[in-house]
């Protein structure tokens, strides 16, 4: 608990500053009572949605979960034969590059229309979205790793799969790792894009649905939880990355 205390201590009172000043902005009337409702209607609002905030919770991760898998493969794979091969590399890395800076909302009409369901469609935007932080991660990490760790591993006899596996995606997962978590937060960033576009269901779609009926505290409520999911989400994630890279500094 003492070591928690000394941790997040400023996250804390950073929190509470903030709680603070909306509540006193709410209370005296200087914030906008119809935007921003008081934390009681607020939590009225968490109490009677919140099975429905979690049902879409799930709905949301079955987007965005095969989507960041999918993305992690591609760019793995296609990361690891630009990264090893320099003639393709070179070739190739225009193409990929001139693909990365098209945002993917602009995707988004066509995507919608041509796939064959709302699922594919949001998938795809996803992983067009998100794909690219850790593909150039990748190719940079490999492209940097010490020739020391492949020269000991040429002294071992590695070569194929065992390299690839063994010695060049661990030498280069700090910078995978770091563009993964740029990656991560993209595709929320794409997913409450996509269900706010044309879902029915979704953390996305809740806040929309109810910024448009005008219910602010339900609006606020809906932030809140998708923000508190995230948060939970990135702290997983930072603890499997501390475990992974537990070799370096």
């Amino acid at each position: 608990m003492i070591k928690f205390i000394k941790k997040y201590w400023i996250t804390v009172v950073v929190i509470a500053a903030l709680v603070t000043i909306y509540v006193v902005t709410t209370e005296t009337g200087v914030a906008n009572s119809f935007l921003f409702p008081k934390v009681e209607a607020i939590g009225a609002a968490f109490a009677q949605n919140w099975q429905l905030m979690i049902s879409n919770m799930f709905f949301s991760f079955s987007l965005i979960i095969p989507a960041i898998a999918i993305s992690l493969l591609i760019a793995l794979a296609i990361g690891t034969l630009l990264g090893l091969n320099k003639r393709l590399r070179d070739a190739l890395h225009p193409i990929i590059y001139i693909f990365s800076v098209i945002p993917a909302i602009l995707l988004s009409p066509f995507a919608l229309l041509l796939s064959p369901s709302f699922t594919v469609a949001s998938i795809f935007l996803i992983v067009y979205g998100t794909i690219w932080s850790t593909l150039f991660a990748t190719i940079t990490g490999i492209m940097t790793i010490d020739k020391r760790y492949l020269d000991k591993a040429k002294t071992l006899n590695l070569t194929g799969i065992k390299l690839v596996f063994r010695v060049i995606l661990p030498a280069a997962s700090p910078s995978i790792i770091a563009g993964f978590v740029n990656s991560l937060r993209s595709s929320f960033v794409m997913l409450v894009f996509a269900e706010m576009y044309g879902a029915q269901q979704g953390m996305g779609f809740f806040v929309k649905k109810y910024a448009e009926f005008g219910i602010y505290a339900n609006t606020w409520a809906g932030v809140i939880f998708m923000a508190f999911i995230l948060v939970i989400i990135m702290q997983i994630f930072e603890n499997i990355k501390t475990h992974l890279l537990r070799w370096t500094i």
